[in-house]
């Protein structure tokens, strides 16, 4: 029982996080406030909810910070101009950086094995800009919110070899909730200036609560707590249900519709993860398995 409650924690954490493509469209504030207010509270909620996030602080958080925080700010700007599944399918790609960057910036060697998962989340990638997409209320500019959401991925994969250089520095992975709070209060610094003055109401200040309490904060106080007795494979397995969520709320809500493309270059980016992850966990567990 105790295994099935983490992983509906896991769930959870996904379900959470699925709903930022949605919430980011329902407000009428502009990317700058969105992102920097979203920020500003998520960073103070998770410092004071999960406790955690105040220990293991040192210097190379703030680097790895920044560029979670870059993460961050990109990811809400492409979902205002593109469609929700365009954002989450195409920052999705960030495996294909960490595996292009790891061997200069990690020292991780590139392997056979992995070339075949590079060029299929390369052919998706290219799906997308087939055709970007027609313009809609949600979604006015999808090209420059394409390229946004490209950019997200890129600063995404280097807060993933950031976590993972800090983790192995320090000998665990304590260092992870410290980023998560760096990343939002350099995010909330960042976007202040053109974030002033705001003009909002109550449903726009809702939506930035909700934002930055639950889709964030209570999302990675969900996820620390499910990720340390559940497997990787099976978390990050569960963890998909966010990419797949995520243009289901947009249509819901707003009666947002990708285009074919692009749901068929998201099915080849998440099909491909899937496989890799579930290979890559079959040779680590083999006896004796050596990589490609």
């Amino acid at each position: 029982m105790a295994l099935l409650r983490h992983r509906f924690e896991i769930l959870g954490a996904a379900l959470l996080f699925s709903t930022g493509g949605a919430a980011i469209k329902a407000t009428t504030l502009t990317s700058w406030q969105v992102a920097g207010f979203r920020s500003g509270i998520a960073a103070l909620a998770v410092i004071l909810l999960v406790r955690g996030a105040r220990r293991g602080w040192t210097w190379a958080v703030l680097p790895i910070g920044a560029a979670y925080a870059a993460t961050m700010v990109l990811f809400v700007a492409s979902n205002k101009l593109t469609t929700a599944a365009n954002a989450i399918f195409l920052q999705s790609t960030a495996p294909l950086y960490v595996l292009l960057l790891g061997p200069f910036l990690l020292r991780e060697p590139l392997r056979r094995r992995d070339i075949g998962f590079m060029a299929v989340v390369v052919v998706g990638l290219l799906l997308f800009f087939v055709e970007p997409g027609a313009r809609q209320a949600t979604a006015e500019n999808p090209r420059l919110g394409n390229a946004l959401s490209l950019l997200s991925g890129i600063f995404w994969a280097l807060t993933i070899m950031g976590l993972r250089w800090l983790s192995g520095r320090a000998g665990g992975e304590g260092n992870a909730l410290p980023t998560v709070v760096a990343g939002n209060a350099l995010a909330f610094v960042a976007c202040l200036p053109m974030a002033l003055p705001a003009h909002a109401g109550p449903v726009d200040w809702g939506v930035i609560a909700y934002l930055g309490i639950f889709q964030i904060a209570a999302a990675y106080l969900l996820l620390t707590s499910g990720i340390r007795h559940v497997p990787a494979l099976e978390a990050s397995s569960l963890l998909l249900l966010e990419p797949a969520l995520n243009p289901f709320w947009a249509w819901l809500v707003h009666g947002e519709r990708p285009g074919l493309w692009s749901l068929a270059g998201g099915a080849l980016i998440l099909g491909a993860t899937i496989f890799k992850t579930w290979r890559d966990s079959r040779t680590i567990t083999e006896p004796g398995a050596q990589p490609a």
